[in-house]
């Protein structure tokens, strides 16, 4: 066999072994001219700090952050704001503000199902829809940064003029709580602390969550799948409809695994089956992927964002595109020679039968932090 089937084989059997991943080192030249004497001796690092400027946070400002306070109100503009300015210019660091809407004036999922089978809903205690200005202190790379440890200590204990400003502890967020807890708490190294001792790491709310997540795709599936034809990870929607179901090792048992991995012949069958299924279905115009792992390999059809949309009776109703690709390659009812009744006579194409309820997906991905980190996967 050659061609993309015989890689695949090759990548199915290699992928048994550690896959050792490759960064490159830049070599940075050295630079053609001596810096200045007094660079050497700059106590602090420049931050920019225009109070005609807006420093709004976006998404290149850091993965990891620091909350030190939040506004909401009439002045909860200019009080973050002030703060803000007040960060970069006292404290030389990178401050960002963050805006964010808060609605509870709507319905919410609550646990458990009510009467009719359906998710309960619930109402909050008191319904409000208010907007929130927080400030936050960038820009850090990873959550284990040592910077972000020292930066965040030296927070608690700061105490900017801005927030000792008579009125403004009235905007911000939970400062009487926060003043209460500080009286109350025995421990004297709290009573020292700031009116932001209550600062704390966030993740970057506009970074998708998809890119704090530890766990992607396995490296090994992502290399064993990118490079083919009809590639289910090339797949644009979240969602498509398994059409086809190949097994190669269809048993858990470690004995029986461990026989079955070795034997290549019935992996190698499941892929090419799927390979040659997707292969016809294109022909055909329709819309198929492939997608191969250690013990089975599928072929999809259609690429969707949704499964469907929610009832108001709790009841999902199903994507009409999504459910006609279903129906399309389910079985049929036929009469068979010989038989008096109906029998359900699964769908061919070619001499391959698809499986006997396709099912809808989601689409795998690799995880979406490789785009960020400098050290991803290397095609």
């Amino acid at each position: 066999m050659t061609g993309p089937r015989h890689s695949l084989q090759r990548l199915i059997w290699s992928g048994f072994a550690l896959i050792v991943l490759a960064a490159a080192v830049a070599v940075l030249p050295a630079p053609t001219h001596a810096a200045p004497p007094w660079a050497t001796i700059v106590p602090f690092k420049r931050i920019d700090a225009d109070p005609n400027k807006t420093y709004e946070l976006e998404e290149s400002h850091g993965p990891w952050l620091i909350l030190t306070a939040s506004f909401a109100g009439p002045q909860a503009e200019e009080q973050a704001h002030d703060l803000v300015m007040e960060l970069r210019q006292r404290y030389k660091w990178e401050a960002y503000t963050f805006r964010q809407v808060f609605d509870f004036s709507q319905p919410t999922e609550g646990l458990g199902l009510d009467k009719y089978g359906g998710k309960k809903k619930m109402k909050h205690l008191h319904a409000a829809k208010f907007h929130e200005i927080a400030v936050m202190v960038g820009n850090f790379s990873s959550v284990d940064d040592p910077e972000l440890e020292k930066t965040l200590e030296k927070i608690k204990f700061a105490k900017p003029e801005v927030l000792a400003r008579e009125g403004n502890s009235k905007t911000q967020r939970m400062a009487t709580v926060r003043t209460l807890y500080k009286f109350v708490d025995s421990n004297p190294l709290t009573k020292t602390k700031g009116p932001m001792g209550s600062a704390f790491v966030s993740r970057n709310p506009l970074l998708p969550k998809e890119y704090f997540a530890a766990q992607g795709l396995d490296p090994f599936l992502v290399q064993l799948n990118r490079d083919l034809p009809d590639s289910l990870l090339e797949c644009p929607g979240k969602y498509s409809v398994r059409v086809a179901t190949f097994r190669g090792v269809d048993t858990m048992k470690p004995a029986e695994f461990e026989k079955l991995t070795r034997d290549r012949s019935r992996i190698d069958e499941a892929a090419n089956k799927a390979y040659a299924l997707c292969e016809a279905l294109r022909k055909q115009g329709v819309e198929a992927y492939q997608f191969h792992d250690r013990t089975e390999s599928i072929v999809t059809i259609g690429s969707f964002n949704s499964v469907g949309a929610e009832r108001a009776d709790g009841k999902t109703e199903i994507n009409p595109a999504l459910h006609e690709v279903m129906k399309k390659f389910s079985p049929v009812e036929k009469r068979l020679p010989g038989q008096t009744g109906l029998a359900l006579v699964p769908v061919m194409v070619g001499n391959i039968v698809l499986d006997s309820q396709p099912l809808p997906i989601e689409v795998p991905r690799e995880s979406i932090v490789a785009a960020y980190n400098p050290t991803k996967l290397m095609r």
